[in-house]
C-alpha cells in the first residue's frame, strides 16, 4: 500500500528545461507544482469531505437533542440508529478519509515534491555560468537549493490540507446556521470580517518580516560555512576570536529579525483571543436569546455552541498556519533569487558539436572587460597553429586567465570571436567545446570522493588499467597506494576530503594531472600547473607535461618562467594586450618585459609587484 502511493509521482521524470524561469512567486510555484495537481485536488476533496461529515455530526447532535426535548418517547427508536451512524463515521468513514489524506501527503506529496523541486532546482542552478557562481557563496546557493523545496512542500501541505478543511468547515457552518435561523450567522459574519482584517494585517507584515528573517538566516549560514570552508586560514592567522565575533554579529542580526516576526505573531495572538471571546459570547448568547424567545429549539443552541467552540479552537491554528505559509513563501522568494535567475550563457539554437581535426586556435579582435571600463582583454589577436605550444606571461591582471576562461566559454565575449579549426565557439555546444579541452589549474581542488572517482572524472568510461596508467604518468601512483581514510578505505578507494583537503597541494595537483592525462583532449590549458609542487617533483612532472603536450595545442600560464622556456612561443601580455611575442631566446634578445622578468627570477627572487 505504501509503495503504491510512493510511486504515484516520479520526481526524476523528464521535463522541459527553460532558460528563463518564472520570476513572480505564483508563476514559480505553479511551474514546480504542476506534476502534483491531481494529488492536490484529491487532498482537497478529502479535507472538504471530512469537514462536511464533522459538520453533519454537529448537526446530528443538535437534532438528537431536539428529539429528546420534543418527543422523548422516540429516543429509543433513534438512539440505536444514531449510535450506529456515529460508530460508522468515527470508526470507518473518518479513518478512511484521514488515512487517504495522510497517505497522499506523507507518501506521495511530501518526499516526492521536495525531491522533485530540489532535483529540478539543482539542475537549473547547475546550468548557470561560472560567473554566477563566482558572484555568490557556494554555501548560500546550496542552502537555497536544499531549503526552498522544503518550504514549497510545507506550503502545499498547509494550503491543500489544513486550510482547505478550515475554509470548508466555516462555509458549512454558515450554511448550517442560516438553515437554523438567519440571525445566527450575523455574529459569525462579523467575526469573519474582523478575523479577515486581522489576517490581512498579519500577512502583510509577517511576509515582509519573514523574508528579512530568512535572508538574515541565510547570511548567517553563509558566514558559518565561510569560516569552516576556510578553516586553514582561520587557524593559520589565529583568528578564532575574530571569526566568532563575525558569526556572532550575523547571529544578532538574525535574532533581531526573528524578534520582529515574533512581535507580530504575539500581537496577532492577543488580538485573536479577544475576537474569539467575542465570537463565543455573540453566537452562544444569540442562540440562547433566540431560544428564550422560542425562535429556535434547544438543539440549535447546542449545535451553535459546538460550532463556536470548534471555530474558536480552529481559528488559532488557522492563523498560525497562514502565518507559517507566508513565512515559507518568504523563504521561497529568497530562494528564487538563485533558482529563478535566467540562464544567460546558453547554446545558440541548433548549435553544432565541435569537431577538432587539427586544434588550430584563432583569436580575432577579442575584447572582454567583465562589464567594466577596464581590465580583461582589449582587441586581442592571436593565432595558434595546430600542435603549437604557447606560454603566457604577464603581470597580475594582464588578462591571461581571462583568455583561458573565454576559450572555455565560461563567459561570452563582449566583442570579437574565438575560432577552433574555423568554428566559432559561440555557435557550438558548450559541452562539446569543453570535451575537447583539458585543463590543469593552479587551484587543484578535488571532489569529496574516492581517488579513483576523481581521476576517472577525466573520462567516465575509463578502465582500471587506463586509470593506473594515467596516475603513474602523473607520478601519483606511489603515494596513492599508501593512502588510507578514516573509514578504512585505502589506495584508489580512499576519500580525499572536501576539495581534497586530506592531501597535500602537490598530491592534489598530481591527481589533477592524472585526470587531464586520462581525458586526453587535443587542446591543453595549463594555469600554473606546477605551482604546488616541490622542485624535485616539479622536474619529474615537467617531463610528464611535455610528454602530454605531444600532438596537442597547448596554452600554458606560468609564473615560473623555467617551466615555459621550452615552449614554441611565449606571449607577453600587459593590460589585456600582447606586447611581446616570440621564442624564449628571441624575447631575451629584445631586452623587454620578458627579459626583465627572467633576470629577476634567475637572480633568485621575484618582485611581488611585478609578479609574472
Amino acid at each position: 500500500m505504501f509503495r503504491y502511493f510512493e510511486n504515484l509521482i516520479d520526481p526524476y521524470s523528464e521535463y522541459t528545461q527553460t532558460d528563463t524561469p518564472p520570476t513572480t512567486l505564483w508563476a514559480f510555484l505553479r511551474g514546480y507544482c504542476r506534476p502534483f495537481y491531481g494529488v492536490l485536488v484529491l487532498m482537497t476533496v478529502t479535507e472538504i469531505s471530512i469537514a462536511a461529515l464533522e459538520l453533519g455530526v454537529i448537526f446530528g447532535v443538535g437534532w438528537f437533542v431536539d428529539v429528546i426535548q420534543t418527543t422523548p418517547n422516540l429516543i429509543v427508536d433513534y438512539a440505536v440508529p444514531g449510535l450506529i451512524a456515529l460508530a460508522v463515521f468515527y470508526l470507518l468513514i473518518r479513518p478512511v478519509l484521514f488515512g487517504l489524506n495522510i497517505l497522499l501527503f506523507n507518501q506521495t506529496l511530501d518526499a516526492n515534491s521536495t525531491m522533485l523541486i530540489r532535483w529540478r532546482a539543482y539542475r537549473q542552478v547547475l546550468r548557470h555560468s561560472v560567473g554566477s557562481f563566482e558572484n555568490d557563496f557556494a554555501g548560500r546557493i546550496a542552502n537555497r537549493v536544499m531549503e526552498t523545496p522544503n518550504s514549497i512542500s510545507h506550503v502545499l501541505g498547509q494550503v491543500f490540507g489544513g486550510l482547505s478543511y478550515a475554509i470548508a468547515f466555516v462555509f458549512g457552518a454558515l450554511l448550517m446556521l442560516l438553515q437554523t435561523d438567519a440571525r445566527l450567522i450575523l455574529p459569525l459574519l462579523v467575526w469573519l470580517l474582523l478575523y479577515s482584517l486581522l489576517m490581512r494585517w498579519t500577512i502583510r507584515r509577517v511576509a515582509k518580516a519573514s523574508k528579512t528573517a530568512s535572508a538574515a538566516r541565510s547570511a548567517l549560514n553563509g558566514r558559518i560555512i565561510d569560516g569552516y570552508t576556510n578553516i586553514h586560514s582561520v587557524k593559520m592567522f589565529a583568528h578564532d576570536k575574530a571569526e566568532i565575533g563575525y558569526v556572532k554579529q550575523g547571529m544578532e542580526t538574525a535574532r533581531v529579525a526573528f524578534f520582529q516576526v515574533n512581535r507580530l505573531v504575539s500581537k496577532m495572538e492577543i488580538t485573536l483571543s479577544l475576537l474569539n471571546g467575542l465570537l463565543m459570547v455573540t453566537v452562544v448568547g444569540g442562540a440562547v436569546i433566540l431560544w428564550l424567545d422560542n425562535r429556535v429549539q434547544v438543539g440549535s443552541v447546542v449545535a451553535a455552541t459546538m460550532l463556536a467552540l470548534r471555530i474558536d479552537s480552529m481559528s488559532e491554528w488557522v492563523i498560525h498556519l497562514i502565518t507559517e505559509i507566508f513565512r515559507a513563501l518568504g523563504k521561497v522568494s529568497e530562494g528564487m533569487e538563485t533558482i529563478a535567475q535566467p540562464v544567460t550563457l546558453v547554446d545558440v539554437p541548433k548549435a553544432k558539436l565541435l569537431q577538432v581535426p587539427q586544434a588550430k586556435i584563432e583569436i580575432c579582435e577579442l575584447s572582454h572587460h567583465y562589464g567594466r571600463d577596464r581590465g580583461g582583454l582589449d582587441r586581442l589577436n592571436l593565432t595558434i597553429q595546430p600542435g603549437e605550444k604557447i606560454g603566457l606571461v604577464g603581470r597580475s591582471g594582464a588578462g591571461k586567465s581571462t583568455l583561458l576562461k573565454l576559450l572555455l566559454r565560461f563567459y561570452d565575449v563582449e566583442a570579437g570571436k574565438i575560432l577552433i579549426d574555423g568554428q566559432d565557439i559561440a555557435k557550438i555546444t558548450q559541452d562539446s567545446l569543453r570535451a575537447q579541452i583539458g585543463m590543469v589549474q593552479q587551484d587543484s581542488s578535488l571532489l569529496h570522493r574516492s581517488v579513483r572517482d576523481n581521476i576517472r572524472y577525466g573520462r567516465q568510461n575509463a578502465t582500471q588499467a587506463e586509470i593506473l596508467a594515467a596516475s603513474k604518468q602523473a607520478v601519483a601512483h606511489d603515494f596513492i597506494v599508501d593512502l588510507k581514510d578514516l573509514d578504512g578505505n585505502s589506495g584508489y578507494e580512499a576519500l580525499v576530503g572536501e576539495r581534497g583537503v586530506k592531501l597535500s597541494g602537490g598530491e592534489r595537483q598530481r591527481i589533477s594531472l592524472a585526470r587531464v592525462i586520462l581525458k586526453n583532449a587535443p587542446i591543453l590549458l595549463l594555469d600554473e600547473a606546477t605551482s604546488a609542487l616541490d622542485s624535485e617533483i616539479e622536474a619529474e612532472i615537467l617531463n610528464t607535461l611535455y610528454g602530454m603536450m605531444q600532438g596537442k595545442t597547448v596554452i600554458a600560464i606560468a609564473h615560473r618562467l623555467s617551466t615555459i622556456a621550452r615552449m614554441d612561443r611565449i606571449i607577453v601580455m600587459d593590460n589585456g594586450s600582447i606586447v611581446e611575442n616570440g621564442s624564449h631566446q628571441a624575447l631575451l634578445a629584445q631586452n623587454g618585459q620578458y627579459a626583465t622578468f627572467w633576470a629577476r627570477q634567475s637572480g633568485g627572487f621575484i618582485d611581488i609587484k611585478a609578479v609574472i
